[in-house]
């Protein structure tokens, strides 16, 4: 029995060398080819970029099987959505790129200085904010509101923070003064990744990933951003634990 234990520990951490190899190569061909990426418009620049996430979600699936089931319907005829949803993992901020339409991330700009995967990312339009700074909470307003009227999404993680299974951080409020300043509904999105690839950078184990897409959440009219954003959470919290159960 260990040695049938060691066998498969061994034969684990093979697959999952064997996923990062291949996302290493792919990141550094993506990273290495963004000048001349550049030149393109941007629906083609976008489309030639995220082939690297559906090859990665797909590179994922076939190393160390990590597959997806998704529940609810994603809107695609609604237009300057913003996107919220729980942080678990690496897995759901890649998995976006083919889940949903045009998008852009708010997400931290020291990403951005990353060789190859930060060339590459600098390319999708980010909302890139210097958390630390005073002044992130209005550039995720005046940018994010920029990229919805350019008719992209605006993905955000309101945690902050990848959070590990069964413990949760409040969301900041930055995603729903978005949605009311420029009149954009939120979708939320709840999954349960980090049960198989928690904060960190080793995969733990194989499995199916749920991932539910909720209703448009609309602001109301006197609605504030805490009041917004405690509605948001409260579905995504609410449908996290049906994801558990």
């Amino acid at each position: 029995m260990l040695r049938s234990e060691v066998s498969m520990k061994v034969l684990w951490t093979i697959r999952v060398i064997l996923f990062y190899l291949g996302i290493g190569l792919a990141t550094v061909l993506f990273g290495a080819s963004s000048p001349i990426i550049f030149l393109f418009p941007d629906k083609i620049r976008y489309f030639i970029i995220t082939r690297w996430s559906h090859f990665f979600i797909a590179w994922a699936k076939k190393t160390v099987g990590l597959q997806y089931r998704t529940k609810g319907q994603v809107p695609h005829k609604a237009h300057s959505v913003v996107v919220i949803s729980n942080h678990q993992s690496a897995w759901e901020t890649v998995f976006m790129q083919t889940l949903l339409p045009t998008q852009s991330w708010v997400l931290k700009q020291e990403l951005l200085y990353i060789p190859f995967f930060g060339w590459g990312l600098a390319l999708l339009k980010p909302v890139a904010i210097k958390r630390q700074k005073r002044g992130a909470y209005h550039q995720v307003i005046s940018k994010g509101t920029q990229r919805l009227r350019e008719d992209r999404w605006v993905v955000i993680f309101p945690e902050g923070t990848r959070v590990l299974p069964g413990h949760h951080h409040r969301f900041a409020k930055g995603g729903a003064s978005l949605a009311i300043e420029a009149q954009s509904p939120i979708l939320p999105i709840a999954h349960n990744a980090g049960q198989f690839w928690p904060r960190g950078w080793w995969i733990t184990k194989p499995g199916t990933i749920q991932v539910s897409i909720g209703p448009l959440i609309h602001p109301k009219t006197g609605e504030s951003a805490q009041e917004l954003i405690s509605r948001v959470e409260q579905w995504i919290r609410t449908e996290m634990s049906n994801i558990h159960e």
